[in-house]
């Protein structure tokens, strides 16, 4: 019976042993450099790490993807799950994890002169009405500042990236333009002053890249990466507008004449329509930030972020903007589009400036008018037309699809699903909810349909990213696209047609927080108020590829030099630009002060003077749009910082448990809790009847100043600061405070439903300065 036994044990193992065997891309992660090596030894001490898990050594030198040797010090390498293990149970290493495919995904005009910045027609001169001009002049319109963008790359050829008139290269700038496939070092000039390009980890996923699909060089094949560099330093390109004239009127990044220079990290998806996003692999993004950090930049802006939360320690965005950090770069990253559910956001580390996306006081009108004569508000940068005059027959999606379509799906639109006998010639009126939003409209074009209106589901609420669909079309709210279905059930021949759009600027409410925009508390650390900020993120134009249609669509074969976007990917370059515009202005400053000032200075008011809404009016919370929608031409002049250092976040680290980042830095026997962190808004979960929170401000406004203590604090919460008065003379001077926050008697007898958030906020101001914070608190 022996044999019999070993067989069965051996089937039982075999899941096993090819589990130990099987091999994928770890991320082997030792922190912060020890000391002054020189890179070659960097990379020879990354080797024999390998070495010492591998069975040879022409093995362990093919295993090696990327070795992070700038400030990052660490490796991306081929290994085992046994092998990964072996290593992780180092004394030196912080840190071993897998790479994912689908861990990190990128998060997919008018804007600037909303927010206090306008541009004149010609050149690179600013009016603004509010104080707008003299801040841009300030800040030399972004001049010798560096902008790193790690995103899908730049269509170089764009006038968005014109270097006339532009300054030379910073001396302080050590990067380089890496050439490729139809990208040459003339693609760079004094704007785009940098590109390159990682796709180890791509293709030793996916295989060799497939040319036909994206470009192996810094060319944006996408269409984001153009988008989001535009976005943030664009030049100013008078008469730019999307497909169909939107948008019209000059085109600018909000800092105009900084530098460029770009990352590409992100990377299609073969045998998948661009449509459905891209990848980007979180080897390659290390090794970019590592990159980005030596070659100069003094700010990063990533349009990505996990598809799930992630622990810092696993996370290669947050672990890179840490090393970014002590280098007193900042990071601005997107909050995500996985909205309004809570708990959703993405890239919560407290060292990156975490953005969420909000509306502009633009819309694109383009109106239902039905049969019985209701004129039902619609928006859309459909460049197509119906006939003048016309009405069409007026049909519902689930009325007319094919045989075999799951119940559930009738109303979508999706692929293959509509009838052509059923459809041509008419509109059809198509819900959102599964599938995107473009390619609804190409599948009623497909069945002959003469156009679509896409209808909001109820999480959209009242909120419309508006499309460049590919026949006529319009996209509704919740509650109209209610109305559209009420006629179409009240009568036996439905008619509508479509009004041809129109831009209509000064809409009211702006901004409003969209549905999309991912939501706090974070999953990861809640002593931690995410997002930071909000930045328009809905209907945004800018510049695009000419590589790619703007639906992304493979039948569509439509050319745009600008087009118009909507996402986090949106927001988060608007941010990255004030801070390059704050840098230029206050070149001392560190990071978390320019994010301190860019933060306190935020409004949290729409153009009504009311609070900022949701999508479907509602009352819109910090989890939201944090310190409020930022305000970037009061933000040079905050008044008070709260400042913090590498050695803070390093102390914040000790806190949550990591105790072996820096090996130049040992934790403390009891360091301060996470919640001491002297950041600009505070968050506690879980108060249990009172708690004492220390802060710090700096003193960046008049030198002999005196500051009073103010708080709005959330409901059934008291507030309190000591001391309540802070007096200054002179520049630069700290001052420390506490707060208590004290649960009253009454809410803790109520015993309000576990993890409910209360929110109020707490300012500082002299007069000419209000210096303001956000308060989220749960009760235990």
């Amino acid at each position: 019976m022996k044999p019999v036994f070993f067989f069965i044990v051996s089937l039982l193992l075999l899941p096993l042993l090819a589990a130990c065997s099987e091999q994928k891309v770890y991320i082997v992660y030792f922190g912060e450099h020890g000391g002054e090596k020189a890179l070659h030894e960097i990379e020879d001490i990354h080797h024999s790490y390998l070495l010492s898990v591998k069975d040879s050594e022409e093995h362990a030198r093919a295993s090696l993807l990327y070795s992070y040797k700038h400030s990052i010090n660490g490796f991306a390498a081929v290994l085992t799950e046994d092998e990964a293990s072996k290593l992780s149970e180092l004394e030196e290493v912080v840190s071993v994890w897998p790479s994912h495919p689908k861990k990190y995904t990128m998060h997919t005009t008018r804007s600037w002169e909303f927010v206090g910045l306008e541009e004149e027609e010609e050149g690179n001169y600013w009016k603004n009405n509010q104080m707008g001009g003299d801040f841009l002049s300030k800040a030399g319109f972004g001049k010798n500042i560096i902008v790193g963008v790690l995103d899908s790359g730049v269509w170089p050829e764009s006038k968005s990236f014109s270097d006339v008139g532009m300054g030379p290269i910073p001396k302080s700038w050590k990067g380089i333009c890496q050439t490729g496939v139809g990208f040459n070092s003339s693609h760079c000039n004094r704007k785009l002053i940098g590109a390159r390009y990682y796709l180890k980890g791509f293709e030793q996923y996916y295989g060799l890249l497939n040319v036909s699909e994206d470009s192996r060089s810094p060319r944006d094949m996408d269409g984001h990466g153009t988008h989001t560099s535009s976005t943030v330093a664009g030049r100013v390109v008078p008469n730019a507008s999307a497909l169909g004239g939107f948008a019209s009127g000059s085109a600018s990044g909000g800092a105009p004449l900084a530098h460029i220079a770009v990352y590409k990290v992100c990377w299609a998806i073969p045998g998948q329509s661009k449509a459905e996003g891209n990848t980007c692999f979180e080897e390659d993004m290390f090794a970019a930030m590592d990159d980005a950090i030596a070659d100069g930049v003094d700010v990063m802006s990533l349009s990505i972020g996990t598809s799930h939360p992630v622990k810092f320690t696993e996370d290669g965005i947050a672990l890179g903007a840490l090393h970014a950090a002590k280098k007193n770069i900042l990071v601005a990253c997107s909050a995500g589009n996985s909205g309004p559910s809570p708990s959703t956001l993405s890239n919560p580390a407290p060292w990156i400036f975490t953005v969420g996306a909000s509306s502009l006081d633009r819309t694109f009108m383009s109106p239902v008018v039905l049969g019985n004569g209701l004129s039902i508000e619609g928006e859309t940068v459909t460049p197509s037309k119906l006939e003048e005059n016309k009405k069409y027959p007026l049909v519902y999606a689930g009325d007319v699809v094919n045989p075999g379509v799951a119940q559930n799906l009738t109303g979508q639109c999706l692929a293959g699903s509509l009838s052509p006998d059923k459809v041509k010639g008419k509109i059809v009126f198509c819900l959102r909810g599964v599938g995107m939003r473009v390619s609804k409209g190409m599948e009623v074009k497909r069945a002959g349909g003469a156009g679509f209106i896409l209808g909001n589901s109820k999480a959209n609420g009242g909120e419309i990213s508006v499309d460049p669909h590919v026949l006529p079309a319009t996209a509704v709210t919740y509650s109209n696209a209610n109305r559209i279905m009420e006629y179409i059930n009240s009568t036996e021949n439905p008619e509508a047609t479509i009004i041809p759009a129109r831009t209509v600027l000064h809409t009211k409410p702006a901004p409003y927080m969209t549905a999309f925009t991912s939501r706090g508390p974070s999953v990861i650390d809640p002593n931690i108020l995410k997002p930071d900020i909000t930045a328009p993120g809905l209907n945004i134009l800018a510049a695009w590829t000419g590589g790619e249609a703007p639906t992304k669509l493979a039948m569509d074969h439509r050319v745009a030099q600008y087009t118009i976007e909507s996402g986090t990917s949106m927001s988060c370059p608007h941010i990255a630009a004030a801070a390059a515009l704050l840098k230029a202005i206050h070149p001392t400053w560190s990071s978390a002060a320019i994010k301190s000032a860019l933060m306190t200075t935020a409004g949290i008011k729409n153009n009504l003077h009311m609070p900022l809404n949701d999508e479907s009016g509602n009352a819109a919370t910090p989890f939201a749009y944090g310190a409020g929608h930022f305000r970037p031409t009061k933000a040079a002049d905050p008044g008070l910082v709260y400042d913090a250092s590498y050695k803070d976040y390093l102390l914040y680290f000790c806190s949550i448990g990591v105790k072996n980042f820096d090996p130049n830095f040992k934790c403390p026997r009891s360091p301060p809790t996470a919640v001491n962190l002297n950041y600009p808004s505070i968050a506690i979960p879980k108060l249990n009847g009172t708690i004492t929170i220390k802060r710090t401000v700096t003193n960046v406004g008049n030198a002999k100043s005196v500051y009073f203590f103010t708080s709005k604090p959330p409901l059934g919460i008291s507030v309190k600061a000591s001391p309540s008065i802070l007096f200054f003379d002179h520049v630069g001077q700290r001052k420390s405070f506490t707060i208590t926050v004290k649960a009253r008697t009454e809410m803790l007898n109520e015993k309000p439903l576990k993890d409910e958030y209360a929110f109020g906020w707490y300012t500082w101001t002299d007069g000419p300065h209000i210096v303001r914070s956000p308060i989220a608190v749960s009760l235990a």
